[in-house]
């Protein structure tokens, strides 16, 4: 794991923020934001095989 691993805490606050923005985005552009949002975190994240990692991590046990 990385040392910028969030803590519990900070965890809470990304979920609340991003369930926010979420909701700010509505239903009909919800896609298109997480979609944008993910780019996003892809580019600052600077690295294509931990991407990939995370988006397995993230369909698993849907």
């Amino acid at each position: 794991m990385s040392q910028n691993t969030l803590t519990i805490p900070g965890l809470e606050q990304v979920y609340d923020a991003l369930a926010t923005a979420i909701d700010g985005a509505g239903p009909e552009k919800t896609e298109l934001f997480l979609v944008k949002l993910a780019l996003m975190n892809a580019q600052a994240l600077g690295d294509p095989e931990q991407f990939q990692r995370h988006l397995a991590a993230a369909l698993s046990d849907l």
